[in-house]
């Protein structure tokens, strides 16, 4: 069967190759009423970044730098969405709670330890947002008092599938604003400020 077919030419690989990576890039600028999906990650262009939930929270900190997010989804054993860890649950209060109640150190707190668990996390539905301006996202963010949104497909089964995620941060960014806090009120005032700008 394999007679039938001949087989291509090929080449030694150069020590100058490198490889394709997704090129999701997003516009530099948007407006309030830009499409929302200008400022969505999308997971179908872009790898997400994930981490366990018995991960040590040193090691996801890590983690997020080297791939330089925000944040990382936690997956359970069978990689379906156990929670979040952002970046401000690593540098801000949680840590320090976590210890004051459980004792120990640093090197000791895990992704579980201080993740928003899947329990507590609200999604957008991608249908809505395909229809949405980045206003309504800025909004949306605001109303729920978080940094990241995430959005979600349903299947047919009834389960949801994550497929795209937004960032306070990153949508300040293409509004203009230097955003650079991980306070969530400090980024809506800036977002507001560079919207007053024009």
């Amino acid at each position: 069967m394999i007679t039938e077919y001949s087989a291509l030419a090929s080449e030694p690989l150069k020590t100058c190759a490198s490889f394709v990576r997704p090129s999701h890039t997003l516009p530099a600028r948007v407006k309030l009423s830009s499409p929302a999906t200008d400022a969505m990650t999308d997971l179908s262009k872009v790898s997400v970044v994930s981490v366990r939930a018995a991960t040590s929270m040193n090691k996801a900190n890590a983690k997020m730098i080297k791939y330089g997010v925000r944040l990382l989804l936690v997956l359970d054993d069978e990689e379906q969405v156990a929670g979040i860890i952002t970046a401000s649950d690593v540098l801000g209060e949680k840590p320090m709670r976590f210890l004051q109640q459980m004792g120990g150190t640093h090197a000791d707190i895990l992704v579980s330890d201080i993740m928003t668990p899947q329990s507590e996390l609200e999604v957008l539905d991608i249908a809505d947002v395909k229809n949405a301006k980045i206003g309504a996202i800025v909004a949306s963010l605001k109303k729920m008092n978080r940094q990241h949104a995430l959005v979600a497909t349903s299947m047919p089964d009834g389960c949801q599938m994550v497929c795209g995620i937004f960032s306070a941060t990153q949508i300040g960014r293409q509004l203009g604003a230097q955003a650079q806090s991980f306070e969530i009120a400090r980024t809506f005032a800036e977002i507001e400020a560079a919207i007053a700008k024009g």
